[in-house]
């Protein structure tokens, strides 16, 4: 089996610090047992700053005046700097290589990687992470107790497009106490904060390599660190199999080969990582063929577990890792990094849940997300790419603060399909959505054609109930024109109680990674600016969240803002429609109806009092409503239907900048034009056939899928 890889070597090789060397070796194992090295150039990766959102970026430029409304404040001009855009040099729906490599892969490369050569512990950067992008920050990963540094096979490819991927290799044979560890990584991240002082260093430790991650950060709190940690064992005191770790160390050598076999049922879930191949969409049938024969794969090769591993290694990282845990919870306090922790709710090896809440309460900048059906080897089994828990955290970024703009990853084809079958997958398929637009000569048709391919283009629409329609048509614009829509969503789903009500990486955190953006004047400006796709609800919550009797009501701002910032990046409007809430949910208790709740009541209050509030009927504005989630009953669905106005083309009307009278009056055509999409979807409705889900699924078992069911003539 032929090995590829690539060491990058560092100052602990004995290189001159001073002289800041990057270079690196690729060294390829053939299909003998030579060793053949070729020297090559290194990359140096320039980059911005880093750490996390400060409070005037959470709290500043909220826009005034309703959840669509874009209060613009008087300031003084300043000279625009371009500011350079990640999403542009990567394609929307790229190819980030996820489920393509499995735990089969792992044990085939660890083995060929634990063969014996005497060396000590190194950097190596694996051929599958690629070029990265430009100016991609440095990601060291620190592995688990086997050290062989594969930990993140299934996600090479994804990371080492938007980093600079270097992994550690400890050798079968080293005894490098964890001291020695520590500074050897140590050493590497000042060396590259020395060559980049303003980019962030990105840390992953998995499980043992969490120790490792805590006491580097520990020791370096003015290094610009983002800790990522796997199921760190920073709980080993606490583990459950402590009994039975003497029991280990004392097994006769001939029957260590078992050990592999043993610890593979606590270490994680064989299912999970057999599965991490398999089309979510093939037959159940075939999907149990897939699974067994993978199945059959792993265990065959899990006797390479005892070679990385062998008896005397193994009492060697025993001693090893309880040194480490002790190392890092001493320091926890001097830990200054911006830390996230993803803790598996089925770790039988350590309480990485209870782990994850404590390094919560104990650090002073640090989330949690959990992942409830994986086991201790959360990366090597089936569950979400690295990369994209890293995008939905909001982790990924070149400077001190994360910019939703500048450091945004388009979506890749993994998490489109993701998204298409699990996340948005029943509400995708029981809507059915028929999506229509309008030629610029007024004709509709079936499809987005109408909307054009080119931005600055603003969509500007009705707020269904909970928001049904926005999974539908973001990828409808994915699917049909490849464009990524940039929603403005509310805050409350970035920093409010909706994104720290649960720790599983959730809804709040799926809208990041698709592309939603803070309600915030600064960052639809530089989406305008940057050529986007925007999407724009001016009633906001206050039409996703409406009280009886609202449906399809509009509650938009007085004031046009957002036709002025069109205006001022020539952009072209497009009104839009959607009908359908009515088809699928039943509203029967709103804000109102629960406000007449006694006991209901007082809590309500209780939990609305910090949040944001956006109307007040008193003023006519949609500024001060309660937020607070109405209950539903579901029906049996019907259908969702999309209709996108004729475009409003703005380049050329800077007029619009100082003419208050003629916005407002285009400002009411926009509204005006909204309302006329959602009469004509209401009438034409009626003459679908497969307006039922019922119908459809008829459709489909006959003739093709039930998503490309006809429906009415425009």
């Amino acid at each position: 089996m032929a090995s590829v890889f690539t060491l990058g070597l560092s100052s602990c090789f004995g290189i001159n610090s001073k002289l800041k060397p990057r270079f690196r070796v690729r060294a390829e194992r053939l299909a003998g047992d030579d060793l053949s090295v070729y020297s090559s150039n290194g990359v140096s990766v320039n980059g911005g700053a880093g750490s996390a959102m400060g409070e005037e970026e959470k709290k500043g430029s909220f826009l005034d005046g309703g959840n669509g409304s874009l209060t613009l404040k008087p300031r003084t001009e300043k000279k625009m700097v371009k500011q350079r855009v990640v999403s542009k040099e990567l394609e929307v729906l790229w190819d980030d290589g996820y489920g393509t490599k499995t735990v089969k892969d792992y044990l085939i490369a660890a083995e060929d990687m634990i063969k014996p050569d005497g060396g000590p512990p190194r950097w190596f950067c694996p051929l599958d992470c690629g070029q990265p992008i430009k100016d991609s920050p440095v990601l060291l990963f620190l592995p688990g107790l086997e050290g062989v540094g594969m930990g993140l096979i299934l996600h090479h490819k994804a990371l080492g497009k938007v980093f600079e991927v270097q992994c550690l290799h400890i050798p079968v044979l080293d005894r490098t106490p964890f001291e020695g560890l520590v500074e050897l990584a140590e050493e590497t991240i000042r060396q590259e904060h020395a060559s980049r002082p303003g980019s962030p260093i990105y840390l992953v430790g998995d499980s043992f390599g969490g120790c490792l991650a805590l006491a580097v950060a520990a020791r370096n709190p003015t290094i610009d660190l983002v800790v990522i940690l796997v199921n760190p064992a920073t709980s080993f005191g606490r583990s459950l199999l402590q009994p039975l770790f003497p029991i280990l160390e004392a097994v006769p050598s001939e029957l260590h080969v078992t050990i592999p076999y043993l610890l593979s049922l606590v270490m994680g879930d064989p299912v999970k990582m057999a599965t991490v191949r398999i089309e979510r969409r093939l037959s159940p049938m075939q999907k149990m063929e897939q699974l067994s024969g993978n199945l059959a794969a792993v265990l065959s090769l899990l006797p390479i577990m005892a070679n990385i591993m062998p008896k005397e290694t193994l009492a060697w990282k025993l001693k090893l890792l309880k040194s480490a845990s002790a190392y890092a919870n001493s320091r926890l306090r001097a830990v200054k990094a911006e830390v996230l922790v993803l803790a598996s709710g089925k770790d039988n090896m350590l309480p990485s849940e209870d782990e994850a809440q404590r390094l919560k309460n104990s650090l002073s900048n640090c989330i949690i997300r959990r992942f409830k059906d994986n086991g201790h080897t959360l990366l090597l089994e089936e569950s979400l790419n690295l990369l994209t828990v890293i995008k939905g955290t909001c982790k990924y970024r070149h400077s001190r603060k994360h910019d939703f703009i500048s450091d945004f990853l388009p979506p890749s084809m993994s998490e489109y399909r993701y998204g298409l079958d699990v996340v948005a997958g029943y509400l995708r398929f029981a809507s059915g959505s028929a999506m229509f637009s309008t030629m610029e000569d007024g004709k509709i048709v079936q499809g987005l054609a109408g909307v054009p391919n080119e931005g600055p283009v603003l969509l500007v629409g009705y707020h269904m109930l909970m928001g049904f329609e926005l999974a539908c048509l973001v990828e409808a614009f994915l699917r049909e024109k490849k464009t990524m829509v940039r929603g403005i969503a509310h805050p409350e789903l970035f920093w409010g109680k909706l994104q720290s009500s649960s720790d599983e990486f959730g809804f709040s955190d799926w809208v990041k990674v698709m592309g939603a953006l803070p309600l915030a004047a600064n960052y639809f400006f530089k989406a305008l600016s940057s050529k986007s796709h925007v999407l724009l609800y001016p009633g906001g919550a206050c039409e996703a969240l409406h009280y009886k009797g609202e449906a399809y009501k509009l509650f938009w701002p007085d004031q046009p803002e957002f036709v002025r910032m069109a205006a001022r990046f020539g952009a072209t409007i497009i009104p839009f429609g959607t009908v359908g809430e009515d088809d699928v949910a039943e509203l029967v208790i709103d804000y109102n109806d629960w406000m007449k709740i006694p006991v209901i009541n007082e809590r309500i209050k209780e939990s609305i009092r910090d949040g944001i509030r956006i109307r007040d009927e008193t003023k006519g504005e949609v500024a001060n409503q309660n937020l607070f989630m109405p209950w539903m009953l579901p029906k049996i669905p019907g259908r969702f239907y999309y209709l996108f106005g004729k475009p409003i083309e703005l380049k050329g009307r800077e007029d619009l900048l100082k003419n208050r009278e003629e916005t407002k009056e285009l400002y009411l055509q926009v509204k005006s034009e909204v309302e006329r999409c959602i009469d004509y979807l209401l009438k034409k409705r009626e003459e679908d056939p497969y307006r039922s889900i019922i119908d459809r699924t008829i459709y489909g078992a006959l003739y093709a899928s039930a998503d490309q069911a006809p429906t009415f003539k425009p």
